[in-house]
């Protein structure tokens, strides 16, 4: 199996550098010209990652977005982020092997992980166990409709922390916090900060980031990768913004 994508998260963690990933919802996918139009943006912004996938996938293209992201950008990693085991594609680079660890749902906790583990047992892609914290964003957002679980208080950290830690003495190897899309608040610079202190390893943070200040005090606070989906979908300059103040304060992971 390979570990491209690990060496350069463990890179970013250890290293104190910053990345950038867009995360691609197939249901915002209207045509194949307005898709390549934006990664035309995306290409000059010099994202890092490429996260696919959603809460609710009402088509199944992932195969055929994978595709259209490779044949512009093949050394930009495409990693899934899998709202159930439905989103696969053995095209893609690597797969967040999410443990929704904040919620008691069994599905989002270990079942929808058996039913795809053969499947990557066969593939080549790279898997990254990781744990998921749904944060209280400010209002309900698609993920707490689907995942049916009850998001963590934005303003506890010791909650976050107690929750992260457990799945990182499970073996868990990366943490993202997440707001939901679309969420009006962010996760709070405390939590981030809070988590990762607590378990130094590579950090996600996504949800609510729809501005550059909020999204330098998530980078400030600890975050080793911002991810923006929603706010991007509304702002496709918005990353070449974030690049460029990665770019001034000398933090690319490049």
């Amino acid at each position: 199996m390979n570990k491209l994508i690990s060496d350069k998260l463990a890179l970013i963690n250890q290293s104190g550098k910053k990345a950038l990933a867009w995360l691609i919802d197939p249901d915002d996918f209207k045509s194949e010209r307005e898709f390549s139009e934006k990664l035309e943006l995306v290409s000059r912004a010099n994202v890092d990652f490429f996260f696919l996938g959603g809460s609710l996938i009402q088509r199944n293209n992932i195969h055929e977005i994978i595709q259209l992201i490779k044949s512009k950008h093949t050394q930009i990693p495409v990693i899934l982020f899998p709202g159930s085991a439905i989103q696969f594609s053995p095209e893609a680079d690597g797969i967040l092997f999410l443990s929704l660890i904040s919620g008691r749902n069994p599905e989002l906790l270990i079942g929808q992980h058996v039913s795809i583990a053969p499947e990557l047992a066969k593939s080549d892609i790279e898997v990254l166990p990781t744990g998921y914290l749904l944060i209280d964003g400010g209002e309900k957002t698609a993920v707490h409709y689907v995942s049916q679980t009850i998001p963590l208080p934005n303003h506890h950290p010791e909650l976050a922390v107690a929750t992260a830690l457990a799945g990182k003495f499970l073996g868990l190897k990366y943490f993202y916090l997440d707001a939901g899309s679309g969420a009006p608040d962010p996760v709070s610079s405390e939590i981030i900060k809070a988590v990762k202190n607590a378990i130094q390893a590579p950090l996600f943070v996504g949800g609510g980031l729809n501005s550059l200040e909020k999204i330098k005090l998530a980078y400030q606070s600890g975050a080793d990768l911002v991810v923006l989906g929603n706010a991007v979908v509304q702002n496709m300059e918005l990353l070449e913004e974030v690049s460029s103040f990665l770019e001034i304060v000398h933090v690319r992971v490049n």
